[in-house]
């Protein structure tokens, strides 16, 4: 249960789904963990709960003021990073003749340009022989209705983390990225659609997937944990999905 016993975890997006669950197995696993969340209310009522070494941080991911302060106040508490998980995202659907400009800055700046903030900021404290993986996605892989826009940001965290593997090799920093498949999270809350347009949509992705279910966080948290452990340690550049099947068919 000391898997990352004194390792200090940063986790961007730690105060529902995935990020949380991320949250909850590096504290289990005997990680220092610093994470974010864009509402202070919901950071409160997320560390009633929680039992470790850890400090949540109010940043908003599509901000590189906010990516800096998360960052800086991680050192400030613990020094040195081990460990970054980009993981807060959002995707939001409509057809590619229907999309306004706030649909695509709003999804480019918290998917692509805040992980690659967070990165720039995380880099100088991260020490050597660490890991960063990014939350991708498996959308840009397949070609999903009405999900252009999100599946570009996705494709390009995926094209920007394979430069970062190549770039800090030299200090064999290793990077990762996880792509989910349909996982329940909170997420398909935040669409900004009608709920039964979500749930048709859900019930199509279970549909197509092998074992006909939606994956959960913690399955996708579990992931995460491989990928940033010493088990992992030959494993280096790649996307890993994790999405029951769907991306495979």
């Amino acid at each position: 249960m000391n898997k990352f016993k004194d390792k200090v975890v940063v986790i961007s997006g730690g105060n529902s789904g995935i990020g949380l669950e991320a949250v909850k197995g590096f504290l289990s696993e005997g990680a220092k963990v610093v994470f974010s969340g864009r509402r202070k209310e919901a950071l409160d009522e997320v560390v009633k709960n929680l039992e470790g070494d850890f400090k949540a941080v109010l940043a908003d991911q599509s901000k590189p003021r906010d990516n800096e302060k998360l960052i800086q106040e991680a050192v400030d508490a613990y020094g040195k990073i081990d460990v970054l998980f980009a993981n807060a995202g959002v995707a939001f659907f409509a057809p590619a003749d229907q999309i306004d400009e706030d649909h695509f800055d709003s999804q480019f700046d918290i998917n692509i340009k805040g992980p690659a903030f967070l990165t720039k900021y995380a880099i100088p404290h991260l020490n050597d022989g660490g890991n960063i993986v990014f939350n991708t996605s498996i959308v840009h892989q397949k070609g999903f209705e009405g999900a252009a826009v999100y599946s570009a940001t996705k494709g390009a965290l995926r094209a920007y983390a394979r430069v970062l593997t190549t770039e800090l090799a030299p200090r064999q920093i290793r990077i990762n990225s996880i792509a989910p498949g349909p996982i329940a999270t909170p997420i398909y809350d935040k669409m900004g659609m009608p709920q039964e347009v979500v749930s048709e949509m859900g019930q199509g992705f279970a549909e197509a997937n092998p074992l006909k279910r939606f994956g959960n966080p913690k399955e996708i948290a579990d992931a995460v944990l491989f990928l940033a452990s010493d088990e992992a340690s030959y494993v280096n550049g790649i996307e890993l999905s994790v999405d029951g099947g769907l991306s495979q068919i």
